[in-house]
């Protein structure tokens, strides 16, 4: 009975959630200090947008690493293939006589299926390997990519000038400021696709297979299960989830660099999962919102008067917004393991009492 009312709550609670966040642009609410202005402006709406965005592409990146347990480097590389394949298709398709409507829907169809071939190719191979091999391998495709990227000067690409988005093709209520309230929508439409796929592949018999592997290897393998097979449909999936945020960022933002590429933009993803909380969904979400909104207002917030006016000693490194999100890293690290969600979870236990472990439940789910 506990059960079921905690899962209707639940359900409430994510409903009344996605209300209030899609009801946002209609509002005047001041947030000083963490948005730009009222959430009906175009500039809290675009910070809004992005947090959303990068918060679904932390969810892709839960299911490799919080769900399967397996540590990527190379989960940005189709982060990328999203952006840039929308953006360079759409440029090659946009001479070819057809409605803007359809090149804009064929140019997403086509990028889906590039993200989907790109991480089984991957898969295949990283998944060969294990633990830091697999790791690395994946670090060592993300480099690859990158530099393709970067050095087709005046190509496809756009070499370190990056690529821009051909507005013409792409349906007038999704381009110019003054529909910033409708990308901010489909920001926000992107996060709960992303969401409601991860708690279908999470609650699946897939789902259950893939995290008893990472618990248990060994016994999977004895039930006659092949973990193999089963991380590649995950990581496959993330793949394309992170795609579908890229083609949600080259729409909001209008172009992508090739810093989207970087094994660097991965370790951001990698923080993010951790201060949100490992293992929780709505810790990837919450991890991207909050970290979103501090690398934008920490900028702020570096450049002001009143960090000028400290001592050398205090003022060099609180003017690197870089520091400070590495300072909370380590924070959360040390004092809070299970993220900012972990911390919230941990108190409503102690408060409805101790559950009992769930990864015997996980397996027997797989033997049933």
């Amino acid at each position: 009975m506990r059960t079921f009312f905690s899962s209707v709550w639940g359900k409430l609670a994510v409903g009344a959630a996605i209300v209030v966040a899609a009801l946002l642009p209609l509002l005047n609410i001041t947030i000083p200090g963490v948005l730009p202005g009222p959430t009906y402006t175009p500039g809290a709406l675009s910070v809004m947008a992005y947090a959303m965005l990068i918060a679904a592409l932390a969810l892709s990146y839960h299911l490799i690493f919080g769900v399967a347990g397996m540590l990527s480097f190379g989960h940005a590389m189709f982060f990328a293939a999203g952006a840039y394949g929308l953006g360079i298709l759409l440029k090659l398709l946009a001479p070819s006589g057809m409605p803007s409507e359809a090149v804009f829907l064929l140019a997403i169809v086509i990028t889906l299926v590039i993200a989907l071939v790109l991480g089984n190719l991957v898969g295949a191979l990283a998944l060969r390997v294990t633990g830091i091999s697999f790791a690395m391998v994946t670090l060592a495709f993300a480099q690859a990519a990158n530099v393709m990227i970067r050095r087709n000067t005046g190509g496809l690409t756009g070499g370190e000038e990056g690529v821009t988005l051909t507005v013409s093709m792409v349906p007038d209520a999704l381009v110019g400021v003054v529909n910033t309230r409708n990308l901010y929508w489909m920001a926000l439409a992107i996060l709960v696709l992303v969401y409601l796929a991860s708690l279908w592949v999470e609650r699946s018999r897939l789902g259950h297979v893939v995290v008893a592997a990472r618990e248990n290897e060994l016994r999977v393998t004895v039930l006659g299960l092949r973990p193999y097979h089963v991380r590649l449909f995950v990581f496959g999936a993330a793949a394309v989830l992170a795609a579908v945020a890229g083609m949600g960022f080259m729409l909001l933002q209008s172009s992508a660099t090739p810093r989207i590429s970087t094994a660097d933009f991965t370790l951001t993803l990698l923080v993010i999962v951790v201060l949100g909380g490992v293992g929780y969904r709505w810790g990837a979400i919450v991890g991207g919102i909050v970290y979103t909104i501090l690398d934008q207002r920490l900028a702020a917030l570096a450049s002001s008067s009143w960090i000028a006016d400290l001592p050398a000693v205090l003022r060099i490194p609180l003017s690197e917004p870089l520091f400070i999100l590495g300072m909370l890293f380590v924070l959360v690290v040390m004092f809070a393991p299970g993220g900012i969600v972990g911390i919230t979870h941990r108190l409503t236990r102690r408060a409805g009492g101790k559950r009992d472990a769930k990864a015997p439940e996980v397996l027997q789910d797989v033997e049933a």
